[in-house]
């Protein structure tokens, strides 16, 4: 469902965690001790990780969350990630360790902790708390970058990408206009360079990003007339034109790593026909 948010992102991440808790609160039991590849983990840490979960240490967790799939045992690998989700929400927060979250959030695809068959109050909860992360990461100028690993994750997990987009639009305030417009335009230009991709997400397309794009154009037009200067918004506005047209990018690429790229402010004017200095 689409919410008009205006709360504070940080509040609403808090208060997520906090339903995540008590979701989580009497953590699923295991019914054997942890099985796993013992080339890549001990069997002295495979203890660890079926006893105490706060035991657990930072470290082994994150080895756990990296892990591929196929090296635990199928039947167990939803249930360690159940009895670990609210400190591995934490670590993808803006409190945790800034690694990259498409990566270890897709664990929890149809392929891995199969996040679709949890307990319903269980995935409500991640769910708020994915929400809220995305709040953070649009409203808290983060790069467009990181916004795209974090979407991706999430929509590894869910199976879906439109909620998560959805999201986005309904997000209020001019801390969620200027992320937006910053989204529109780091994902326009990956569009128009053909770099925009969902590296963990098999069944990604990127043309749902695309095809989602001219929708936020009143919106962008809206902010780009209350900041007349912004370049960000005149490039979001630009980018929108070429990929509705069809056009190939107003951008020059940077085909080599320290090759020259002419900045996108530049490059906006020169496809507004002004003059260039």
């Amino acid at each position: 469902m689409t919410e008009s948010l205006v709360l504070d992102p940080y509040a609403m991440w808090r208060d997520a965690l906090t339903e995540v808790d008590t979701a989580f609160a009497s953590p699923p039991a295991l019914d054997r001790p942890v099985w796993g590849c013992t080339h890549c983990t001990p069997e002295s840490e495979l203890r660890l990780l079926g006893g105490d979960p706060a035991q657990v240490s930072d470290d082994l967790l994150g080895h756990f969350m990296r892990e591929v799939a196929s090296h635990w045992a199928e039947d167990q690998y939803p249930v360690l990630w159940r009895r670990f989700i609210p400190r591995a929400l934490r670590m993808w927060g803006p409190d945790g360790d800034d690694t990259d979250p498409s990566y270890e959030v897709g664990r929890l695809g149809a392929g891995g902790a199969r996040f679709a068959d949890w307990p319903v109050a269980e995935r409500v909860a991640v769910e708020r708390a994915f929400r809220a992360l995305l709040t953070v990461a649009v409203t808290s100028g983060r790069p467009h970058e990181w916004c795209t690993e974090l979407i991706e994750g999430i929509a590894q997990a869910t199976g879906t990408l439109d909620p998560w987009l959805d999201h986005i639009v309904g997000l209020a305030g001019p801390e969620a206009d200027a992320g937006v417009v910053r989204l529109a335009t780091g994902w326009a230009v990956e569009l128009l360079w053909g770099e925009m991709e969902f590296t963990w997400w098999y069944d990604g397309d990127p043309q749902l990003i695309a095809r989602w794009l001219p929708a936020l154009r009143p919106r962008i037009e809206a902010f780009a007339a209350r900041h007349p200067r912004c370049k960000n918004a005149s490039d979001a506005l630009i980018g929108l034109d070429a990929l509705e047209a069809g056009a190939r990018s107003p951008w020059l690429y940077p085909y080599h790593e320290g090759a020259v790229q002419v900045p996108l402010a530049r490059n906006a004017a020169q496809a507004s026909g002004a003059t260039v200095k």
